[in-house]
């Protein structure tokens, strides 16, 4: 079977480009998931989100 070489140049195009937009997607993809792990990292380390916090305020008691 022959096919015209403007035909499997164009495929081989749509290919290479499909294959681009996959790695790009990964990418994105990839850095949402840091930014939010990094995200809620800092949230974990800091102070409590407010769910687990109590209502009344907290006091120091000095060491005796």
């Amino acid at each position: 079977m022959l096919i015209d070489p403007g035909t499997m140049l164009a495929l081989a195009n749509h290919r290479r480009r499909e294959l681009i937009a996959e790695a790009d997607r990964e990418r994105l993809l990839t850095s949402a998931r840091r930014a939010r792990l990094a995200r809620n990292a800092l949230a974990v380390r800091g102070q409590p989100d407010g769910t687990l916090t109590s209502c009344e305020p907290s006091a120091a008691v000095p060491a005796q």
